[in-house]
């Protein structure tokens, strides 16, 4: 599934090269960017970041009736600390321009996408992001790649989160610059999840870091043990895609059950 999706992500790669070539670089966001590591830790931890994502490869869509700027708005009065926008296209249904809807609420936005190239940011920094998505594993042969694509997002004002998977990928995270580590639950290889990945990897955190679980969450007391463990934050975003009422239950996993939806 990785490889499927790098391979569509480099059509894309190229096609941005030719944007660049024929106009030059994309005008950037002037509007604010509010800070997505004050808002985890203010609200954390296990403070929520809800997710957007239309459709995922092992399920095809999701919620078809919910809307961008619908879950947005959903989120935002659920008491989410931040929104990941899912924003690749052929197998998540999504795009870029969702990050622009989204922004309305006010909330951190996060770019979660398979990202490798400088461009990208350069395209992610047109956005209103305020963070954006890197996979280690993306980088275990092109270590130094990482290491600019940090120092490129500091510039823009975008804040990266590092994706690991395994113990491994955290030193390559480290070495980079990382400060935000987002343990991904779900290998992206096989698309199993496994919650002990969580549970294990967050003996190794230090304490000037921040940490994301994500992937595999769906109740309260997975919210409660993940807070309990260290983590400033959890990454949700299916089964917020597959409810009826996504506030509803957005408040009922950080208990703000009296809140108005």
């Amino acid at each position: 599934m990785l490889e499927r999706i790098l391979a569509d992500k480099s059509i894309e790669v190229q096609r941005l090269q030719a944007e660049r070539r024929a106009g030059g670089p994309p005008p950037q966001f002037d509007g604010l960017r509010p800070s997505f590591t004050r808002n985890l830790r203010r609200l954390g931890p296990g403070a929520i970041i809800a997710e957007y994502k239309p459709a995922s490869p092992s399920r095809g869509p999701l919620n078809p009736s919910m809307t961008a700027i619908q879950a947005a708005d959903a989120y935002a009065r659920g008491g989410a600390a931040a929104i990941s926008v899912l924003t690749e296209e052929r197998h998540f249904g999504s795009s870029l321009e969702n990050l622009r809807i989204m922004q309305r609420p006010g909330l951190p936005l996060l770019r979660k996408d398979f990202l490798t190239d400088p461009l990208q940011i350069e395209q992610t920094a047109a956005t209103p992001a305020s963070a954006v998505l890197l996979i280690a594993r993306l980088f275990t042969r092109s270590p130094d790649r990482l290491v600019h694509l940090i120092e490129q997002a500091h510039g823009f004002g975008l804040e990266p989160v590092i994706e690991i998977f395994e113990i491994s990928e955290l030193d390559l995270a480290r070495q980079a610059g990382a400060s935000i580590i987002q343990v991904n639950n779900r290998d992206l290889d096989t698309l199993t999840i496994d919650l002990r990945r969580s549970r294990e990897m967050i003996a190794a955190k230090q304490p000037q870091e921040l940490w994301i679980a994500a992937s595999g969450l769906e109740t309260r007391e997975q919210v409660c043990e993940m807070a309990r463990l260290g983590f400033a934050g959890c990454l949700i975003g299916t089964s917020l895609m597959l409810s009826p009422d996504a506030c509803a239950r957005l408040q009922h996993l950080i208990q703000q059950e009296d809140a108005p939806c």
